[in-house]
């Protein structure tokens, strides 16, 4: 028998494990990739009576881009800029 373990970390509110004998390997990535599954802890992989860590492994398989911090300061500048090109705009 075969299945995954996801710890989730929710901080304060405490830790998650996810269990699902029908998740594959593939589940689990896609799920990492897809954003459902985040702040992972850890994620262990029973086979048998073993128990591999696979965390790196499929966080790297899932390859979650790296955001810019600056393309979010450039965005957040644009919606600053149109909000204040709004505000003096002639009323009428």
């Amino acid at each position: 028998m075969q299945y995954f373990v996801v710890m989730i970390d929710y901080g304060r509110r405490g830790c998650e494990a996810v269990v699902d004998p029908e998740m594959t390997r593939r589940d689990v990535v896609a799920r990492i990739a897809s954003g459902e599954y985040s702040n992972i802890s850890f994620i262990h992989e029973i086979r048998d009576h073993s128990v591999a860590d696979l965390t790196a492994d499929l966080m790297s398989e899932a390859a979650l881009p790296e955001i810019d911090g600056r393309a979010a300061d450039l965005q957040a500048a644009r919606f600053d800029h149109l909000r204040d090109l709004r505000k003096h705009e002639p009323i009428g």
